[in-house]
C-alpha cells in the first residue's frame, strides 16, 4: 500500500488534529504501525547515540515527545477497537496485539536508553519540581517493564508480555461477542407485563438496532447494562427475568471457541510469571508497588472494614425484601434475578418512589447540560457544540471547551448509546493528550457510555445510576480537558490507578445536589420541573440499596485481590469464585459486580488487575473531598473549586498524589465519611 493514499499516515490537518474517520480502514492500519514503529525506533535510537551527556532536555524531555506517530495511531486504534468495531478490525487486533506490546518491551528495555534516563534520574535534585517527577515517572516506568533484569529475564519478560497482550485482547473478543450475540425477544403483552413505558421505548429500540424492527410488537432486551437492570427491576415475568439474569452473568462462560475460563486462568497465571520475574511472589504485589496504597494489608483492611459494615446493612435490606414479598403472597426463594424486582416494590412501598416516575425528569439532553453546567459554575468553563465537526460514529456529539476568557482549551467527543459494534460499559479515552512538549496540544477526550435509547420522539430516559454514571465518566473527562502540565506522560489521567478515580467519583456529586436537580430535571414531554416532594423521596431514599451494591462491590474486589495474590494461581476460575464467596459468606440473593469470566476491568487489559478495590479506595477520598465543599457551606465555593482545580484536575501526575490531595484539602483523608454516605454507620 502507498504511503500516500494510508490516511493514518498523513498528517491530520482538520480542526483539533482530529483523524480522518471516514476515510479510515481497518487493513490501513497494519502498514501504518509499521511506518509509526519503525520512526519511534529512530527517535530513540539518536537519544541514545547523542555524543553529548544526558540531560533532561536531551534525554527526558525528548524522550517524552518521541513517539508521537505511534501515540496517535494507538488512540484511534484502541478507541475505534473499544467503540466501533467490526470483524475486519477484530482481526486486525489480533494480529497486532503481539507486535505492539513487543515494541513497548523493546523500547523500555532498551539498554542505552535507559542508561542515560538513568543518569537524569540519580541527578534529579537538580531539576525543578515537574521535571524531577517526569524523571521519576519514567524511571519508574523503564525499571517495571524489566530494563535493570539481566538480558535472559529481559527477554522471557518480553514474551510474557505479548503473550499477555493476544491473551487480553481474546478475552474482550469474547465478551464482547456474547453481548452481541444475546437478544431476549419479547412478543407481545405477556411477555412485557409489568414494563413501564420508558423500558418499552428503550426494548422496542434496541430490536431495530438490532435489525428486527419489522414486526412493531417486537421487543428485545440486551445485556446493557442500561436496559438489563430496568428489566429485571420492572418486569412481572419472574421466568424471563431469571433467563436475562442468567445471560447477563455467565457471559464468557461457554464451551466453544468464546469461552474466557481459559483466558482468565492464561492471564493470571502469566501475570504471576511477570511478578516472579520482577522480584515478587505474586501479581497483587507487583501491582501494588506502584499505587498509593503499596501494601496488600493495607487494601485488605479497607476492604474487610466495610465488608464488616456492609453484610448488616444488606441483612437490613433483605428483611424488607423478605416482608414485600410475603405481603404480596409469593412463596418462592429470593433469588439474585429477584433482588431488583422486589427492591423496586420496597422502594415504592417505603419510599413512594417508582422509577417510572422518577426517569421522565432526566432525558438524556438536560443530563449532559447539567453536567456543562456544573463544570462552567465550577471552574469557568463552557462547552459549545460543534456540529461540523464529525466523530467515529453518528452516535458521537463534540463540543469545543473554552475557558472564562473565552479561550479554546480542547474538544470533548461524548459517545451515549449502547451498540452491537461497542463494549459495554462506561470508560473515558483520549485521542491526545494536553501537553507543552514541543508544539503545545490542546486535549481530545472522550467519554463513552451504555445507555438504552428512547424509541419514536421519546429521548433516553436516565435512571439515577445513569445520571452517576455520565457525571462520573464526565468527571474523568474533566481531568484530561483541564489538565495543564508541560509532559504529555505526566497529562490527564495518567495517574496512580488508586487516584485517577477520585476526580471522577467526587463530580458525582454535584449531579444529585438540589439546586441542580431543580435547574435541570425537567419533564421530558411537559418540560414542568421535578416536584420538590420527588426530590425529598429520592433523598429519603438515597442510602437504600447501599448494602446490596456495597456487597456486589466489594465481592468483585476480594475475588480480584484473592486471585491475583496467590503464588499459584487458579487453573479453575469459575470454582475458585465460587468457594471464595462462599468461605466468605457472600449472601447467594446478592451476586458479585463482575464474575471473572466477563470481569474486563481485570482481563481486557492490566490497569485494575489487583486494583477493583481503587473505586473504595477513591470513595474515601472523594466523600472527605466533597466534606470540604460542605464545610465552605456552598458546593460552588470559589475558592475551594479553584484549590480543586490547581491541585486535582489540572495537576495530573505532575505531584505525588498523596501530596496533592493534602494541598487540596489540607490533612490526609478520613474513612468516615465515605462510610456516612453510604449509610453504613
Amino acid at each position: 500500500m502507498d504511503t500516500e493514499v494510508n490516511p493514518m499516515l498523513s498528517d491530520w490537518t482538520g480542526p483539533f488534529g482530529l483523524p480522518p474517520f471516514a476515510k479510515v480502514q481497518a487493513g490501513q492500519f497494519r502498514q501504518a504501525f509499521e511506518v509509526a514503529m519503525a520512526e519511534h525506533r529512530d527517535e530513540l535510537a539518536a537519544i541514545s547515540a547523542a555524543a553529548q551527556p544526558a540531560t533532561f532536555d536531551n534525554t527526558l524531555a525528548a524522550f517524552d515527545r518521541a513517539g508521537r506517530l505511534l501515540g496517535r495511531l494507538e488512540a484511534l486504534f484502541y478507541n475505534l477497537s473499544a467503540s466501533a468495531t467490526s470483524p475486519s478490525l477484530q482481526a486486525v487486533q489480533r494480529d497486532l496485539a503481539g507486535p505492539l506490546a513487543a515494541h513497548e518491551s523493546a523500547v523500555y528495555q532498551d539498554q542505552a536508553l535507559f542508561a542515560r534516563i538513568d543518569a537524569v534520574y540519580q541527578a534529579a535534585h537538580t531539576l525543578d519540581a515537574q521535571q524531577r517527577r517526569l524523571a521519576e515517572v519514567v524511571h519508574r516506568d523503564f525499571v517495571r517493564a524489566g530494563a535493570q533484569l539481566a538480558q535472559p529475564q529481559r527477554e522471557r519478560l518480553a514474551a510474557v508480555m505479548q503473550d499477555l497482550a493476544q491473551a487480553t485482547t481474546a478475552f474482550a473478543q469474547n465478551v464482547l461477542h456474547d453481548e452481541a450475540a444475546y437478544a431476549l425477544q419479547l412478543r407481545g403483552e405477556a411477555d412485557l407485563a409489568g414494563l413501564p413505558d420508558f423500558v418499552r421505548a428503550s426494548a422496542r429500540a434496541a430490536a431495530v438496532e438490532r435489525g428486527l424492527g419489522d414486526d412493531a410488537a417486537l421487543h428485545v432486551i440486551t445485556l446493557s447494562r442500561s436496559l438489563i437492570v430496568p428489566f429485571l427491576s420492572f418486569s412481572a415475568r419472574r421466568d424471563l427475568r431469571e433467563q436475562a439474569w442468567q445471560a447477563w452473568v455467565s457471559r464468557g462462560e461457554h464451551d466453544g471457541e468464546h469461552d474466557n475460563r481459559p483466558v482468565a486462568a492464561r492471564i493470571l497465571a502469566l501475570r504471576r510469571e511477570q511478578a516472579g520475574l520482577m522480584g515478587h511472589d505474586n501479581f497483587a504485589d507487583h501491582a501494588l508497588s506502584n499505587t498509593m496504597a503499596q501494601r496488600r494489608d493495607k487494601v485488605w483492611s479497607l476492604l474487610d472494614e466495610v465488608w464488616a459494615k456492609a453484610l448488616p446493612a444488606f441483612n437490613r435490606e433483605r428483611a424488607m425484601l423478605l416482608q414485600a414479598m410475603a405481603d404480596a403472597g409469593a412463596t418462592h426463594e429470593l433469588q439474585p434475578w429477584d433482588w431488583r424486582y422486589w427492591a423496586e416494590r420496597v422502594r415504592q412501598q417505603r419510599f413512594a418512589l417508582d422509577e417510572a416516575e422518577v426517569k421522565p425528569y432526566f432525558p438524556l439532553p438536560a443530563v449532559v447540560a447539567a453536567a456543562f453546567d456544573c463544570a462552567q459554575r465550577l471552574f469557568g468553563i463552557r462547552f459549545t457544540p460543534r456540529g461540523d465537526l464529525s466523530g467515529y460514529h453518528p452516535d458521537v456529539a463534540v463540543y469545543e471547551m473554552t475557558d472564562a476568557a473565552g479561550a479554546t482549551r480542547g474538544l470533548f467527543m461524548q459517545d451515549n448509546f449502547a451498540r452491537p459494534t461497542k463494549r459495554s460499559g462506561a470508560w473515558m479515552s483520549s485521542l491526545r493528550w494536553q501537553h507543552a512538549n514541543g508544539e503545545p496540544a490542546l486535549p481530545v477526550i472522550l467519554n463513552n457510555n451504555n445507555f438504552a435509547r428512547g424509541s419514536g420522539d421519546q429521548p433516553a430516559l436516565l435512571s439515577a445510576d445513569d445520571v452517576r454514571t455520565l457525571f462520573h465518566e464526565f468527571g474523568h473527562g474533566l481531568h484530561g480537558l483541564l489538565s495543564d502540565v508541560r509532559y504529555e506522560r505526566l497529562s490527564g489521567t495518567q495517574v496512580l490507578r488508586d487516584f485517577v478515580e477520585l476526580p471522577s467519583q467526587l463530580f458525582e456529586h454535584w449531579g444529585v445536589q438540589r439546586d441542580v436537580l431543580r435547574r435541570h430535571a425537567r419533564h421530558w414531554k411537559t418540560g414542568e420541573p421535578i416536584p420538590e416532594g420527588l426530590i425529598d423521596r429520592l433523598e429519603a431514599a438515597a442510602k437504600f440499596g447501599q448494602g446490596y451494591e456495597t456487597i456486589r462491590y466489594l465481592a468483585s474486589s476480594i475475588v480480584d485481590m484473592a486471585a491475583h495474590e496467590r503464588s499459584d494461581p487458579p487453573t479453575d476460575v469459575v470454582a475458585f469464585e465460587r468457594d471464595l464467596m462462599a468461605a466468605r459468606g457472600l449472601p447467594p440473593a446478592a451476586g458479585l459486580n463482575h464474575r471473572l469470566t466477563h470481569f474486563q476491568h481485570l482481563f481486557s487489559g492490566s490497569g485494575y488487575a489487583a486494583g477493583y478495590y481503587v473505586y473504595m479506595w477513591a470513595e474515601v477520598l472523594d466523600a472527605d473531598a466533597w466534606d470540604a465543599f460542605q464545610e465552605a457551606g456552598d458546593m460552588f465555593h470559589a475558592e475551594t473549586a479553584q484549590r480543586l482545580l490547581r491541585c486535582i484536575y489540572a495537576a495530573g501526575g505532575s505531584v505525588e498524589p498523596g501530596e496533592t490531595y493534602r494541598a487540596f484539602r489540607g490533612r490526609d483523608a478520613m474513612i468516615e465519611p465515605m462510610l456516612r454516605d453510604r449509610g453504613l454507620i
